[in-house]
């Protein structure tokens, strides 16, 4: 199985279109499959170290989902990875189901640092005016695919027609989608989903069901809804990756509360350290890490992906250390085209300071904010 790869693209690199961003205010869902919206705590990550000395803060409450774009979180708590940096602090984790509520807890002070999609950062972001929240890493890119009924749909222009689900009116995937039926000359109601093609706003819970009965063509998700639709009798039309260049297109990042990262950088690099040794390890582990992966999960929603559904949906998603913050621009660039939002004022969103610091410090090479960084 080919190795997930750790991305470090510096400022340099390129930026390109093909995906977009959600940032409707309140339009944000579930982005797994079968995920649970209860805490929970891993036997690994909330007993502290006893070998090093403690930092600024005794606690940190770290939120994550249930869903492999969280490999970084998922694996980096149940191997202990983040919590042997932290020394004498405990880690307090809590899952969540959705980047509202995950933003909520942020922004009510019980929560300090969070691993979430675009979608949900810039839109608590743009709501706080920017006072809440900064994206300090990235986390990983990929692992979203058009899924299809072969017999109905057999090439790209076949979609004409057709009700293809996406997970939420305003998601990740419903803009990168409506921006793909844009450039296909094809129109679509942003708002309705009535158009040339039909978008059907669906939870990835339900969208394999709704594949089974017949009552959608096909799914633009992201993993492991996409490989579950595979092991239904789907397939794989299109890989989101393949219209980004370099292949790299941000879908999840790391943000901290400004008031946790004010009051304790020490403690915020510790953990940036933690995510990218968990990072390399999943690199140079994929098995063990795809492994360790599906226990978490198995821990958090009651039971293990099957074989079938993990095993072709692990390699497609990269573990990163980057935050992509172009590609980031990008996205949110496309979710203005749709019509769906007005254009946000980023500027800020970024303090990439304490992970450069890390990077520099294991001879790695520093990543670029895109212009979006505090000042």
């Amino acid at each position: 199985m080919p190795a997930i790869r750790i991305t470090r693209t510096t400022a340099r690199r390129g930026v390109a279109a093909a995906a977009a961003l959600p940032l409707l205010i309140g339009a944000l869902a579930s982005c797994g499959y079968g995920s649970q919206a209860d805490k929970a705590e891993d036997k690994n990550a909330n007993v502290a170290a006893t070998d090093g000395k403690k930092l600024s803060a005794s606690e940190v409450r770290i939120g994550y989902f249930p869903n492999l774009t969280h490999a970084t979180a998922l694996v980096g708590l149940q191997e202990g990875l983040i919590q042997k940096e932290l020394n004498g602090t405990t880690i307090k984790p809590q899952s969540f189901n959705a980047g509202p509520s995950e933003i909520e807890a942020l922004n009510g002070g019980s929560l300090d640092i969070g691993f979430i999609g675009p979608s949900p950062a810039i839109n608590g972001y743009v709501k706080s005016k920017g006072s809440n929240l900064r994206i300090i890493s990235g986390s990983a890119s990929g692992g979203v695919k058009l899924i299809v009924k072969p017999d109905k749909i057999k090439t790209l222009d076949d979609l004409k027609g057709k009700k293809i689900a996406t997970p939420q009116k305003g998601n990740t995937q419903d803009v990168a989608f409506l921006n793909w039926i844009s450039e296909k000359g094809w129109s679509v109601d942003p708002e309705s989903g009535k158009g040339d093609v039909s978008v059907v706003r669906t939870d990835n819970k339900v969208t394999p069901e709704a594949f089974k009965q017949g009552s959608i063509d096909g799914a633009w998700v992201p993993e492991p809804t996409a490989s579950k639709l595979v092991s239904d009798g789907g397939k794989v039309l299109l890989d989101e990756t393949d219209l980004w260049p370099d292949k790299k297109f941000v879908i999840t990042n790391i943000i901290v509360s400004q008031k946790f990262l004010k009051e304790h950088p020490d403690v915020v690099e510790a953990i940036l350290a933690g995510t990218m040794k968990t990072n390399d390890w999943i690199n140079a582990n994929p098995d063990k890490a795809k492994d360790s992966a599906n226990v978490k999960l198995a821990a958090e929603v009651g039971k293990p992906l099957d074989a079938k559904v993990i095993d072709p949906a692990w390699p497609s998603i990269q573990v990163t250390d980057d935050p992509l913050a172009a590609t980031l621009k990008t996205q949110a660039d496309y979710a203005v085209k749709a019509k769906l939002i007005e254009q946000p004022d980023l500027a800020g969103i970024y303090d990439l300071t304490l992970l450069n610091n890390v990077l520099r410090a294991a001879g790695k090479p520093e990543v670029s904010d895109a212009g979006l960084g505090v000042k």
